[in-house]
């Protein structure tokens, strides 16, 4: 290495705690503890290893991103589903019958929102259900299309 300078230097009372340990733990100097970590921030593999953290990072909220955006589009499509096959055979209460048939309503309403609640803080979701439907149904060779299911 070459000639050591001395120098004061003022750190914060935990990082001060944390190099004491550290240097007790591996029977090193408080130092030679600082003269290792400036020696691994001014490296170059420093940077690398920053960029490939940050790599990591971007490519798992890629993935989660992706996820989200499946999932989303799943929910859409259901729900129109549901909605337009409902529009399609539900047929018009005659007007003797709307103040039952509104009763009977809020009563089917409140019965879903309770079955909501359970599925919401249960965790049985429908997504996951479809998910893993999709992995099963999909082909298992390497000739499979590489787009997304959904």
């Amino acid at each position: 290495m070459g000639a050591k300078v001395r120098t004061t230097l003022y750190f914060d009372a935990a990082l001060m705690a944390k190099v004491e340990q550290l240097a007790a733990r591996k029977n090193w100097t408080k130092s030679s503890v600082a003269e290792a970590a400036l020696a691994s921030f001014f490296s170059a593999d420093a940077a690398e290893r920053q960029e490939a953290a940050m790599s990591r990072r971007l490519d798992r909220l890629s993935r989660q991103l992706d996820r989200l955006e499946q999932d989303q589009t799943l929910s859409v499509e259901t729900l129109a589903l549901f909605i337009r096959h409902w529009l399609i055979v539900t047929p018009p209460v005659p007007s003797d019958q709307q103040v039952p048939a509104r009763a009977k309503g809020r009563e089917r309403y409140e019965a879903f929102v309770e079955a909501l609640v359970r599925r919401l803080a249960g965790a049985h979701r429908l997504t996951l259900e479809v998910s893993h439907e999709i992995e099963r149904s999909a082909p298992a060779d390497d000739d499979a299309p590489s787009g997304r299911a959904l």
